[in-house]
């Protein structure tokens, strides 16, 4: 049974001072998941997207309609020059980002402390 998926974001400041935003998302992440990842995203005031962390931590599955929904996130916050990093997925995850070409719009890091570094 699909878990639903909730995101609630949480503003900080990076390990150089900068404000950044980070989207935890949790559940599954698949068609239904629109409003969690797209309007999550799309609600955030413009001041609070030039540094984006996306935490996956607490996903336990993303099928093909979830991956085609963080894209589609990526895309939208690539091209207002913001900076993105991934968070919290399982290695297999890692590959799949890797091999869709995810990497082309955000950097995967292990964990939290690594992406805020960035």
């Amino acid at each position: 049974m699909q878990q639903e998926t909730k995101a609630s974001v949480h503003n900080t400041t990076g390990q150089d001072g900068a404000a950044t935003t980070i989207i935890r998302f949790e559940g599954d992440i698949s068609s239904s998941s629109q409003d969690a990842v797209l309007g999550t995203f799309s609600r955030l005031p413009e001041d609070n997207r030039k540094r984006l962390l996306l935490d996956f931590t607490k996903v336990d599955y993303i099928n093909s309609s979830g991956i085609a929904l963080v894209i589609q996130l990526l895309m939208k916050a690539s091209k207002t020059g913001q900076s993105i990093a991934l968070f919290g997925l399982t290695p297999h995850f890692q590959k799949v980002f890797t091999m869709v070409g995810i990497t082309k719009y955000a950097q995967i890091h292990p964990d939290e402390a690594a992406a805020g570094a960035v």
